[in-house]
């Protein structure tokens, strides 16, 4: 008995460390959009008729058990209950829920979208585009509150499958083809997203965060991205150049132009690092430069040798692109 409770509260204690942080924590029962409550709601009254169901049956378990006969004979009607409980009832549930799946299957259909957003999934991040605004940014996707935005989903090397649980299901992103699917979040807030789809080594730390903004928040962002930036640190850019990061990443403005990895040009701007692996901040900038592999191994991005002056110049740089 005491084992049993212990077991308990240790599974209590590890469901509870399963809650992530900010505002909205990951979870498709914490619904931040109409298409995600539809599917909270059906997902909750699966979770009650099949609860039911099987606590009805364990119940007639014990039942027959405490009630067993000694001859072995079966009591009067047990056919007729057999037939009702075996066959009519299962079928009443399951067409029931097919109704109620097709009602919220009918909810999804996509309405009218304001722009639409390209993402490309890659070896272990995800690469975000603005097309009708210029913006090119990875692993993060600002859209304004209640306008729904269509998203363009495509890998570029394995089957990847993106999805945030608060604000909508999940849609496999394959090579070479282009799914669509479309976001709409009710509230202001940050929402993390995930690849739900196996693909390899760093497939658990492939994160992206959604942030929902008010229409004129979403508007600023814009027209922040597309302005004219100012040149950052001198010393810090020549490094850039010099350590390599140039020949993987690129920086609007410069002629760092590569797509091989995440486009730094606002990074200094986004939550995280790593693909929502690390909060944005200088300490944790300065271990994923010099040692990436010990914080997200298998990453296809290399250490970076450089002196601590040289470092420290490069992080200015870095913390400029804004």
């Amino acid at each position: 008995m005491r084992s049993i409770v212990m077991a308990t509260v240790l599974a209590v204690f590890l469901m509870v460390g399963c809650r992530g942080t900010g505002n909205d924590f990951q979870s498709a029962f914490h619904p931040a959009s109409v298409e995600a409550r539809e599917m909270a709601g059906l997902g909750w009254m699966m979770v009650a008729v099949y609860g039911s169901v099987f606590f009805g049956t364990m119940g007639l378990v014990v039942l027959a058990l405490v009630n067993r006969r000694s001859n072995g004979e079966a009591p009067g009607g047990s056919d007729r209950f057999v037939l009702v409980a075996g066959m009519v009832v299962p079928t009443v549930i399951l067409v029931g829920m097919l109704v109620v799946s097709l009602r919220v299957s009918a909810a999804m259909r996509a309405p009218e979208t304001a722009f639409r957003i390209e993402v490309t999934g890659n070896f272990w991040w995800w690469e975000v585009r603005y097309p009708d605004h210029g913006i090119v940014t990875a692993n993060e996707i600002r859209i304004p509150v209640g306008v729904p935005v269509r998203l363009e989903l495509k890998s570029r090397d394995v089957i990847h499958s993106f999805w945030v649980p608060n604000l909508h299901g999940k849609m496999d992103m394959l090579p070479d083809q282009m799914n669509q699917f479309w976001l709409r979040a009710d509230r202001e807030g940050v929402y993390r997203g995930t690849c739900a789809e196996f693909c390899g080594g760093q497939h658990a730390r492939m994160g992206i965060d959604v942030v929902a903004l008010s229409e004129d928040g979403f508007e600023q962002w814009v027209q922040e991205r597309t302005r004219t930036r100012e040149p950052g640190d001198a010393r810090g850019k020549e490094l850039f150049f010099s350590t390599g990061c140039a020949a993987c990443h690129a920086v609007g403005g410069t002629q760092a132009v590569s797509n091989l990895g995440p486009d730094l040009t606002h990074m200094a701007d986004r939550l995280n690092l790593a693909a929502s692996t690390l909060p944005n901040t200088r300490e944790n900038l300065k271990r994923w430069i010099v040692d990436p592999q010990s914080i997200k191994p298998l990453s296809l991005m290399p250490p970076t040798e450089i002196g601590p002056e040289e470092l420290e110049a490069l992080l200015d740089y870095l913390q400029t692109l804004k």
